[in-house]
């Protein structure tokens, strides 16, 4: 008998609680200290410099080491690797908000990406082994996606209410509470399926590569920022990672016990999954970047208000994963949800090109935000379920960790080419129209002017990454929707099936 189903565990949905709570602390944390930055500069006496490993540090230590965290999961077990992930979590998030200089919280920082990268694959894989029925796949999908994708902007409402209430220390301190609340309902209803565990020897050289290799590309587009596209500097790490991965990819053809099968990667589905939600999330969080400054420097909003300026889109997200996605996974297949989903998203975007000095949130921000969270909700979901649907049980960690991987990188690269393509038309701008402002206040709105041309310009840009997303995902996949019998063991075997007939089909 090449799979067998067994009975699902009558606990999962209160699981669910549990593991959504877990990834909404990892995802949002990339965000909640954005806000908070400047005043942990003041307290701590950062030096402008610095300031950016605040973020560069957890951004590092999560995308380098998250296939080995992934690994980690399927040798040890997810449940074991998921509660020590969220107590390292927990810790190191009480070291950073107890800091007294700057070197103490950047160790903090790092520390909280390393078990970040233990933790989130845990979590997906989790989901992934413990919800194998087509329609409760489903909703368990929905809600996660709707959290993967709508935590970025909780953490931005988060971060404003707790500096402005509290102080900058308290972004960090939440996360004890969250971490604490989800140990406690994880060794309580938490339960792994047997027989799920990938007990081969761990593979050292694919280990050191392949975190060698992440971290040189993720650094590589934060150099890119700093100093960038032509520096030394960044050529030399954009050229190690390049070096790195590949040796990394001959490497793993040819252990016996990789730590990254070809045959995760290599399948068409999967591959167009990571792919178009890698750039999907390259435009989604350059946008963040860009609304927080727009809204609080140009139109002058407090970081409360523009913590809840987000709000419309995360219930767009919500919206589209639970209400669009969710309904619609076990009847339509994926790549009709996926490539609408990024074209929505990238009509969201176009209205945001339109954004000047005097625009209306209502008449402009909120419809834009809107679409686009209607469309990355709906997209999301079937993305994530599609990214770990019909792999073996013994690689559903490292295949969850690609997942985070591909959102991890193109946050990074976002984050990185967005900006530096806003900051030069910012420049560009101002260069050809201060020379015309005769008064100070006229030198200002030019300045505030360029600074909103930079940011139309790389949203342009956004735009046009939202459209090569879809085009990848109708062309990339091609399996029918996941609707029928349960995805329990049928490994790549039942994707290959899937991809041929109309209802994926599960060996039994």
């Amino acid at each position: 008998m090449p799979g067998s189903l067994t009975l699902p565990d009558p606990r999962r949905w209160k699981a669910l609680i549990f593991i959504a709570l877990a990834q909404l602390m990892v995802v949002l944390d990339a965000t909640i200290v954005n806000i908070a930055l400047p005043s942990a500069q003041k307290a701590l006496g950062i030096s402008d410099g610095n300031r950016q490993w605040v973020i560069t540090a957890y951004t590092l230590a999560f995308g380098g080491l998250l296939l080995f965290g992934g690994r980690i999961a399927d040798l040890v077990g997810r449940k074991r690797t998921f509660v020590i992930g969220l107590l390292g979590f927990a810790g190191a998030s009480a070291l950073g908000g107890a800091a007294v200089n700057t070197g103490m919280l950047l160790g903090a920082r790092a520390l909280q990406g390393a078990f970040g990268a233990l933790l989130a694959p845990s979590a997906l894989s989790l989901l992934s082994v413990m919800f194998t029925e087509a329609r409760e796949r489903a909703k368990a999908f929905g809600i996660y996606g709707a959290i993967a994708g709508g935590g970025g902007a909780v953490g931005l409402i988060l971060g404003g209410l707790l500096t402005e209430h509290l102080n900058w220390r308290w972004t960090l301190f939440v996360n004890v509470a969250f971490a604490i609340i989800a140990v406690a309902g994880a060794l309580v209803v938490i339960r792994e399926p047997e027989g799920a565990r990938n007990r081969n020897r761990l593979d050292i050289p694919g280990v050191l590569l392949a975190t060698a290799g992440l971290v040189s590309v993720v650094y590589g587009f934060t150099r890119a920022e700093t100093n960038g596209w032509s520096a030394g500097s960044t050529i030399a790490l954009f050229v190690a990672s390049v070096v790195l991965l590949a040796a990394f990819a001959l490497v793993e053809g040819r252990t016996a016990a990789p730590l990254l099968p070809l045959r995760v990667v290599t399948n068409r589905n999967r591959s167009g999954v990571y792919l178009s939600l890698g750039l999907a999330v390259i435009g989604m969080f350059g946008l963040f970047l860009f609304l927080t400054y727009y809204l609080q420097v140009v139109k002058g909003y407090d970081p409360v208000k523009t913590g809840l300026a987000f709000l419309p889109m995360i219930a767009g997200m919500i919206t589209g994963s639970t209400q669009i996605g969710a309904r619609l996974m076990t009847r339509v297949a994926p790549r009709w949800l996926m490539g609408p989903g990024f074209l929505v998203a990238a009509a969201g975007m176009l209205i945001l090109t339109q954004i000047s000095v005097t625009s209306s949130y209502a008449s402009l921000v909120l419809p834009g935000q809107i679409l686009l969270g209607l469309g990355m909700g709906t997209a999301f979901m079937p993305a994530m379920s599609l990214a770990t649907y019909g792999v073996e049980p013994r690689d559903a960690g490292v295949a969850s960790a690609m997942v985070n991987t591909s959102q991890q990188v193109g946050g990074s690269i976002g984050t990185a080419l967005l900006n530096t393509i806003a900051a030069s038309a910012t420049a560009a701008y101002g260069v050809s129209h201060l020379a015309g402002a005769r008064s100070a206040a006229a030198v200002q709105q030019v300045k505030l002017q360029a600074m909103v041309h930079g940011y139309s310009s790389a949203i342009w840009w956004a735009v046009a990454i939202l459209l090569v997303s879809s085009t990848i995902a109708f062309t990339f996949i091609n399996t029918g929707h996941q609707g029928g019998t349960p995805v329990a063991s049928g490994g790549d075997e039942a994707l290959k099936a899937a991809e041929e007939l109309p209802i994926p089909v599960i060996a039994h």
